[in-house]
């Protein structure tokens, strides 16, 4: 499974934006989607995931009400729309996508075995 990201970029403190995540896959069903990132010099972190065929979504806490994830099941696509966004969002960010993402595990890293290239995100005060 190829996963592409996009939508990265240079804003502002309190501006938004909208990363994409999509597959070489026919569809992602069956499958969970998540979204991960890293900043410089820190581990990478959990911020939200979505499963496909039920829609079940969650959460990091930092980004809750701020943050939402969703998907376009005709597009095969999974959105995260970044709003009020901060400093401390800078990072690079991750889609990671699998099929045998268990609930208790949607915020680990390691139970994803697809991850896409990275976009940068970068957000001034």
């Amino acid at each position: 499974v190829q996963l592409q990201a996009s939508g990265g970029g240079l804003v502002q403190a309190g501006d938004s934006l909208r990363l994409s995540c999509a597959t070489s896959e026919y569809t992602f069903r069956g499958y969970v989607v998540g979204w991960f990132r890293q900043a410089p010099g820190k581990e990478r972190e959990f911020v939200a995931g979505i499963r496909w065929n039920s829609g079940f979504t969650s959460y990091e806490d930092s980004v809750k009400g701020r943050f939402t994830i969703s998907k376009d099941n005709a597009k095969n696509t999974v959105y995260l729309q970044m709003n009020s966004l901060k400093p401390e969002d800078t990072a690079v960010y991750y889609c990671a996508a699998d099929r045998n993402v268990i609930t208790s595990t949607i915020h680990t890293s390691r139970a994803y075995d697809h991850w896409g290239q990275g976009t940068l995100v970068t957000v001034s005060s």
